[in-house]
């Protein structure tokens, strides 16, 4: 079976942003992206101990950091090879159902890729596609320094998604 353009692009999605966990939050969460597409991206977390908060299940921060994670990583990946980079503006979300282990999934779809702002709806559920919580992340697109000064420094190899 031949592989498509569509699926040779969300491949090289996939490498671009797994390649910039290590030595983040998300490599220490264990967030791993999974999927990506037109419009969105998808991540996976494991749930564990780390995880938990002092009643012994997620901590709704953790279940935060996911959602932001993967709608800031989906917004770099939309503004790859511009010269503009993401940063998170408002988050919000609501937490539905508690989960004490196993696997969670977010979906970041987005709602609006405009120039200055992007909107990206959250959908985070369990292996049992059960909704866990509901996120919504408004990105703020800033040019990057190489745009304002000329120089690189701090870009993470000019796909958008770095400092």
């Amino acid at each position: 079976m031949a592989v498509t353009e569509n699926e040779k692009s969300a491949k090289r999605a996939l490498q671009i942003v797994n390649d910039l966990l290590p030595g983040t939050l998300m490599q220490t969460l264990g967030i791993r992206y999974t999927d990506a597409g037109e419009g969105f991206l998808e991540a996976i977390m494991p749930v564990d101990s780390r995880h938990h908060q002092p009643m012994g299940i997620l901590h709704g921060g953790a279940t935060a950091a996911l959602a932001e994670s993967v709608a800031s990583a989906a917004s770099g990946l939309a503004l790859a090879g511009t010269g503009r980079k993401p940063v998170g503006l408002d988050l919000s979300i609501n937490h539905i159902r508690s989960v004490t282990s196993g696997e969670i999934r977010a979906r970041a779809e987005a709602l609006h890729l405009g120039r200055s702002t992007h909107l990206w709806q959250i959908r985070i559920v369990d292996t049992r596609e059960r909704l866990i919580a509901q996120a919504k992340l408004m990105v703020m697109v800033l040019e990057s320094e190489t745009a304002e000064t000329g120089s690189s420094q701090g870009s993470k190899s000019g796909t958008g998604l770095g400092p």
